[in-house]
């Protein structure tokens, strides 16, 4: 199955389960017709576009930190530089610097720092764009309509984000 018949397909489920999940979740604070299908509709169409942009996003993130890793390099020296050019100082920041090519090196060959920090970007907007609409719809149940929305889709990103990372090679760190 190509990339875009998938995406289409998780776009058009994403629609349906939302659809009807915002349906139920408001027809239990009001009978008003109108507001019922308005409010599925939003909540539907929200989530079948938030699938398509969550993945294009959740994908340049991936991208972008396959290959970085979240370290301390830049406030060891900041550290560092407070104190003068001590023996101690001189031996504590080697003794950093070391720990970072250790750890960097460890790293290089893990995929776990790009799982836990790259779905943080699209799960934040996701949840900032669902709340703003739904806010703007007057949606009675605001949370139980939202709640499920962000959650699942916090679970969807890191389970498509480890599939990224452990079926792309993280290229080594070279060593300067």
């Amino acid at each position: 199955m190509s990339s875009n018949v998938r995406l289409a397909l998780s776009a058009v489920i994403s629609f349906v389960f939302y659809f009807t999940w915002s349906y139920w979740a408001n027809s239990l604070v009001t009978e008003n017709m109108s507001i019922l299908i308005r409010s599925a509709f939003v909540q539907g169409s929200l989530s079948a576009t938030i699938t398509i942009l969550f993945t294009f996003i959740l994908e340049k993130t991936v991208g972008r930190f396959n290959q970085s890793y979240i370290s301390l390099v830049f406030v060891v020296p900041i550290i560092c530089s407070v104190y003068s050019k001590t023996k101690q100082n001189i031996a504590i920041f080697k003794t950093f610097q070391n720990a970072l090519s250790k750890s960097a090196t460890y790293l290089s060959h893990n995929p776990l720092p790009g799982t836990i920090f790259a779905p943080l970007l699209p799960i934040t907007v996701q949840a900032f764009i669902a709340i703003a609409v739904n806010t703007v719809n007057q949606t009675p149940n605001l949370w139980l309509t939202v709640a499920p929305s962000i959650l699942i889709t916090a679970i969807y990103g890191y389970v498509y984000t480890f599939t990224l990372l452990i079926t792309k090679p993280v290229q080594p760190v070279s060593e300067d």
